[in-house]
């Protein structure tokens, strides 16, 4: 049986980057290392880099979101990049959106156990939830699906003019270039690669950011918006 790897300590750029919510950001860091990893939520060989390759590549995320917007972060896993964009910014309204049980129990906890009353938790996949969760103006996800696909589930959750905000790997142009038919067919209008972290995460995190037009998800799931938003009326005048 091999032994858990030790969690290193914060660094510096940590303090900086979380602010008042650094001993939450430690305390969340504990938290992966110890029930993500035995929940297998995570691998044992990411808890060496927890701060670098996943802590701080997710929290400069918050660069490039508005202020003060609604935030669903898609197929949030263990909370990333959902968690760390909350402790750096408490101006955001956060859906944390997980199909897995085990996975939303213990996101349950994380935001429970650090007093995240600006985040919630929701279980469901993306395409089950549209009409049900109320339109965001951001979308967030990291290392959920390839681009094309990602779009198909968290396009269709913006409100008009909204965007989606994908972390990538070194692939963001190629994904792009590839995904493009597919992004101007779901009401995309521009696309653009990003590159947020400078002094904090080397290399930069590389932001995939794909902003949409007057209806998100294009004629096919403007028609299955308006379908849910007459159920939800429906439902409320009984």
């Amino acid at each position: 049986m091999t032994e858990a790897a030790e969690l290193p300590p914060a660094p510096e750029q940590a303090r900086e980057v979380f602010g008042d919510r650094f001993a939450d950001a430690v305390r969340y860091a504990e938290l992966l290392a110890e029930a993500g990893v035995k929940r297998g939520l995570i691998g044992p060989r990411e808890v060496p880099r927890l701060w670098e390759r996943h802590l701080l590549n997710c929290a400069v995320l918050s660069e490039v979101v508005p202020e003060g917007v609604t935030v669903c972060d898609v197929g949030s896993g263990a909370g990333l990049p959902g968690i760390p964009l909350a402790l750096v910014r408490e101006d955001l309204k956060i859906t944390l959106l997980e199909p897995l049980l085990r996975r939303t129990n213990f996101l349950t906890e994380v935001v429970e156990l650090l007093g995240l009353d600006h985040v919630t938790v929701v279980r469901g996949r993306a395409e089950e939830v549209m009409g049900k969760l109320p339109p965001v103006h951001v979308v967030t996800a990291r290392a959920v699906a390839p681009l094309d696909r990602l779009a198909t589930w968290g396009i269709p959750l913006l409100r008009p003019y909204g965007e989606m905000l994908a972390l990538k790997g070194d692939t963001a142009e190629e994904e792009l270039k590839s995904a493009a038919t597919a992004l101007s067919k779901l009401g995309a209008v521009e696309t653009s690669v990003l590159h947020v972290g400078d002094g904090v995460v080397d290399p930069l995190s590389t932001v995939v950011r794909v902003e949409v037009g007057e209806s998100p998800g294009g004629v096919r799931f403007a028609a299955k918006r308006a379908k849910a938003a007459r159920t939800g009326r429906a439902r409320r005048r009984r």
